[in-house]
């Protein structure tokens, strides 16, 4: 990581190193920089448990703050407990089996990425034993792609945790985000105007015939050493190379769309056009964007958006109105892309090892957000 500072009207070139966390217990010299078989745990917010925490510290006068941690080298193996639903952000074990049941039938004949020297000389007997796992179990291939997805972690560390090498961790991660790709995305997750209109928020009673919610997210990406690359990758709007997608939302919430990623320069219009979407709608279906989707001749239907000034005239009484309740609408997909950004591999900058499958990975990631979390708002649990 790096940063800049002025000095003396000259702009010098700083770097900045990554804060190691250290242990709170007297005596103790543990430090996450020399130790990384260890983990440092913060406080707990139950007021009771961190009482009992700050008493077992045995510092005199001490109030824990943010961040201060204890090494895992003063707690026992039974003091830890072990919720891997947790990990991969489902909302119980339950539900994560249940998407495990769905896909289980299909992994059986699941075709697996391998090296191109091995795939050249291996007979047919090889190959088909190569189609099954030699070391993992293919619940724990998901467990680890899962990882992937929510931690972010670099495939050698991946490696380390699951005792197999790192390139047979990229295998596995490439392998997954393929079958997945195919898996789920053969589920139909457009859904049919009679069941939007079924589970309609009476929030929306005002707009009662919008049939989807979208939006455009960015994910940051390395920059290519090409120039026309860099051109084609680069946003005016985020000041860096990203990848550009657009997603769509069902006004009661689950996820109905995702087009393909493309380059960050791309504008909101022409992504809209080569999404896929507009073959999905029908003249009796509303489509709600933001004001920067100027798409009126490219939607069929009706077109929810939040109105503008033009030529520097003030906006009317009741655009000013429309503006606001469409705005408190439409901020649900906005929550809704954070909610796949949730997913630290896409909350920091991709790099481009990965660009030739980055684009699967996102798509599952944002079908997997139906199977992981409930509703956006507590009140539309019953809808």
């Amino acid at each position: 990581m790096s940063g800049f500072r002025v000095k003396e009207r000259r702009l010098v070139f700083q770097r900045v190193t990554k804060t190691s966390q250290h242990c709170c217990v007297p005596l103790c010299a543990n430090s996450s920089k020399y130790n990384s078989s260890i983990s440092f745990h913060s406080f707990p917010k139950d007021m009771s448990v961190r009482a009992e925490w700050i008493v077992r510290v045995r510092r005199e006068d001490f109030t824990p703050s943010k961040t201060s941690r204890v090494c895992s080298r003063h707690f026992q193996k039974g003091d830890f407990v072990n919720n891997p639903w947790k990990l991969k952000k489902f909302h119980s074990y339950d539900h994560l089996m249940a998407l495990w049941r769905l896909i289980e039938p299909a992994t059986s004949r699941m075709i697996r990425v391998t090296s191109v020297a091995r795939e050249a000389s291996a007979s047919v007997a090889e190959k088909t034993t190569a189609n099954r796992s030699t070391k993992l179990l293919p619940i724990d291939e998901l467990f680890l792609f899962l990882n992937y997805l929510s931690t972010g972690c670099t495939q050698r560390e991946l490696g380390h945790r699951f005792n197999i090498h790192r390139t047979t961790a990229s295998r596995i991660i490439t392998t997954w985000a393929n079958f997945l790709y195919c898996v789920l995305g053969a589920i139909c997750i457009w859904m049919t105007p009679e069941a939007i209109t079924a589970n309609l928020p009476p929030e929306f009673k005002d707009y009662a015939d919008t049939q989807v919610i979208v939006d455009c997210t960015e994910l940051r990406c390395q920059t290519p050493s090409s120039l026309v690359l860099q051109s084609e990758v680069y946003s005016h709007y985020k000041s860096h190379c990203t990848f550009k997608a657009m997603i769509g939302m069902a006004p009661h919430g689950p996820l109905t769309f995702v087009s393909a990623l493309y380059g960050g320069s791309i504008s909101d219009r022409e992504l809209f056009k080569l999404s896929g979407i507009i073959p999905l709608l029908s003249p009796d279906m509303a489509v709600m964007v933001d004001k920067g989707f100027r798409v009126e001749n490219l939607v069929p239907g009706k077109l929810h958006r939040p109105g503008f000034r033009s030529n520097n005239n003030q906006m009317a009484a009741q655009d000013v109105l429309e503006t606001q309740s469409i705005a408190r609408l439409r901020v649900h997909v906005e929550r809704l892309i954070r909610r796949v950004k949730e997913n630290k591999l896409f909350d920091t900058v991709i790099p481009l090892s990965i660009s030739g499958s980055i684009n699967q990975l996102f798509t599952v990631a944002c079908i997997l957000s139906n199977y992981q979390n409930g509703p956006l708002v507590k009140d539309w649990r019953e809808h």
